[in-house]
């Protein structure tokens, strides 16, 4: 026996040597990216970039073409482009697959509660949460744009009214104005516009990468009184004006949808709960006067089931 144990000591090491080195050899031959002129990426790619390079590398030529260019224009949107690449989202999604899988079958196994079905659908739902990251990012960033827009006209009607011209009235809303998506994307259009870009090309692509309707029509609006020689002042000061009376009616909107909204935790959770100390207290003023004896309680409790 002690010859068997021997033999099958061997092979697991042996086995575990192969798994090392063959994890080892993928893991070598992935090339080191240069991130110099990257943005850092969120924290929960940090935590598992290794994995995420390594997905990344040797799935990157299953990807179609169609998918990484929708996922390309998605980051744009959301403002990761220049964290992330299609290849490495999808990685991500892979690594996020199997860290929820992972998770589930190490509870379930701790719990002595062997159930499969739980662990694919722990899998499924890490698969799919890096796109509802994005989808909220996006969602967020958006928001942000749209609040901090009419701000963001203000100083630029200022500068322009002052006597600068568009791009030195950009220039100071960016030193200006707080840390934020606008903020971001404005610095890139003033990059691009320096590295030698049309004014109006540039900011196409802003409002192509926001993809906001706010932001495409203040864009529309300098590229229009650009090109008809208008005064951008009055034209930029109108843009903010109806951009502020957009927002109020947006959160008048709101404003009158939350009784709605609130109607159906109000019945659910609010409701039975009001119910249910109410109806103790009633319960117990009416065994302490006497009007309600605990005999029928007690042979209700000790006969259950239907009296006929």
């Amino acid at each position: 026996m002690d010859g068997y144990y021997t033999v099958l000591l061997l092979l697991f090491g042996l086995a575990l040597s192969s798994g090392v080195w063959w994890a080892w050899k993928m893991l070598s031959e992935v090339p080191v990216e240069d991130r110099s002129y990257l943005d850092r990426p969120p924290l929960g790619f940090r935590l598992t970039w290794p994995l995420i390079s390594l997905f990344a590398y040797y799935t990157a030529g299953l990807l179609s073409d169609g998918y990484q260019h929708t996922t390309q224009m998605r980051l744009q949107r959301a403002g990761r482009d220049y964290m992330v690449s299609p290849a490495q989202f999808f990685a991500a999604k892979l690594v996020s697959a199997c860290l929820g899988a992972s998770f589930a079958a190490t509870a379930l196994g701790m719990m002595q509660e062997p159930a499969w079905i739980y662990t694919f659908v722990a899998g499924v739902v890490g698969f799919y949460y890096p796109e509802i990251w994005l989808k909220e990012t996006t969602s967020n960033r958006e928001h942000h744009v749209f609040r901090a827009l009419p701000f963001y006209l203000d100083i630029i009607t200022l500068a322009v009214e002052s006597g600068t011209n568009l791009t030195n009235g950009i220039n100071q809303a960016v030193q200006k104005a707080p840390d934020g998506p606008l903020r971001e994307e404005l610095s890139r259009f003033l990059r691009e516009v320096r590295a030698g870009k049309a004014r109006s090309d540039a900011l196409r692509d802003m409002a192509d990468r926001v993809n906001s309707s706010s932001l495409t029509a203040v864009a529309s609006g300098m590229i229009q009184a650009e090109k008809t020689g208008a005064s951008l002042g009055p034209v930029l000061r109108a843009q903010a004006d109806q951009l502020r009376s957009t927002r109020f009616l947006k959160a008048e909107k709101l404003a009158m949808e939350a009784p709605v909204k609130l109607l159906g935790p109000l019945i659910m959770f609010i409701f039975p709960t009001t119910f249910l100390v109410l109806g103790f207290v009633i319960l117990s003023k009416a065994l302490a006067e006497g009007v309600i004896t605990w005999e029928p309680l007690v042979w209700a409790f000790n006969h259950p089931g239907p009296v006929f």
